[in-house]
């Protein structure tokens, strides 16, 4: 296993060049590529540059609009429906948080369902352009039913992540971003590329025994709910988890459960759809709108200083604040590069010949 590090532009450029062949408008191929790379440059490399390649392969079969209409299909004051026409949930979900913004600028909050959407990368990166203008950042997506609810061996939910964003004063924002399942599908693709098993816990096979096999998706395994098994709370992350599903497609008009489209172009949505697309959820609270937001950020260094210092029982590790290593790979990734693993680093190049672009 070898890694190659790329500067952040280049990165930028190779995907923006990437979608801009897929015939999205400029302002789209550069709002996808941002939002890739913030991934990138986060850390969280399962939902970066790697994924470039699903995402021209379900536009080839026609199942991404690379020129969406994305339109308000139902609205009041504060809240609203979008419908994405079937474009980059990278493009479509920046469009809902920024209605989501407008509104709780006006009235205090914000909320927008999505539907018709498609893979929307990181969480955080739509929770954080809430947090950048002094609001509480909420984002949630359906995903690809890859997750067997507690005592069950089928597939019914995706890893189906939420992200709160917290805007801090003199720290980066508080952000809570995760899957509620054991461990996103991501973190499989990483171990498949790199050869590795997986922790017990993260999947099961198809009669509900744990694997350590990272190929188990593929066998007709499922992934396992936050909490991992029925002893170790995964009711919580299956409630979680339906939850997301719940906000995301059933109160948008999204597939939801079973009927949420696969992510991978080889596999067929199913024939029966509830819905449409993928569903997103989205929101934003002014922090004025409860309290003066300077008091509410200076208690929250507050927060964050007494967390930092809580005592630990191993003397070599801290208390983290969620989100802190995302943003010390970034500080630390904008400088040095990013790192892209040579199974990634080949199949990018192969994409590039195949669209007739330069590659990396």
């Amino acid at each position: 296993m070898t890694f190659y590090t790329f500067t952040e532009n280049k990165l930028r450029q190779f995907t923006e060049r990437v979608f801009l062949k897929m015939g999205c408008p400029l302002a789209d191929a550069q709002l996808a590529a941002d939002v890739l790379l913030k991934s990138d440059l986060r850390g969280i490399d399962s939902h970066g540059v790697a994924r470039l390649s699903g995402y021209v392969r379900l536009w080839e079969k026609q199942r991404i609009n690379a020129n969406p209409v994305i339109k308000i299909v139902h609205e009041t004051a504060t809240t609203a429906t979008v419908d994405g026409d079937s474009g980059l949930g990278l493009v479509v979900a920046p469009f809902a948080m920024k209605i989501a913004i407008e509104k709780a600028r006006i009235y205090g909050s914000g909320w927008v369902a999505v539907k018709n959407s498609n893979h929307f990368g990181i969480a955080g990166y739509h929770s954080l352009m809430a947090a950048e203008q002094e609001m509480i950042g909420i984002s949630m997506t359906n995903a690809s039913p890859l997750v067997a609810p507690t005592y069950s061996s089928e597939r019914l939910l995706g890893t189906n992540p939420m992200c709160y964003a917290f805007p801090a004063g003199k720290y980066p924002p508080v952000i809570v971003d995760m899957a509620t399942a054991a461990a996103a599908n991501g973190k499989l693709e990483i171990a498949q590329r790199a050869n590795q098993p997986i922790p017990e816990g993260w999947v099961q096979d198809s009669t509900g025994n744990t694997s350590t096999n990272p190929h188990q998706l593929k066998e007709g395994g499922s992934l396992l709910p936050l909490g991992s098994d029925k002893d170790h709370g995964s009711h919580k992350g299956y409630g979680l988890s339906a939850t997301v599903d719940i906000f995301s497609a059933v109160l948008s008009g999204a597939n939801y459960g079973p009927w949420v489209p696969p992510f991978v172009a080889f596999l067929e949505p199913p024939t029966d759809p509830v819905g449409e697309g993928i569903g997103h959820f989205l929101g934003a609270m002014r922090v004025d709108g409860f309290r003066p937001a300077q008091d509410f950020k200076d208690h929250l260094d507050n927060w964050i200083e007494r967390f930092k210092s809580a005592k630990t029982v191993d003397a070599d590790k801290k208390v983290i604040i969620p989100g802190e290593p995302e943003f010390a790979y970034e500080q630390e990734r904008r400088i040095s590069g990013i790192p892209l693993i040579d199974v990634v680093v080949n199949d990018l190049n192969e994409l590039a010949k195949k669209l007739e672009i330069e590659g990396l």
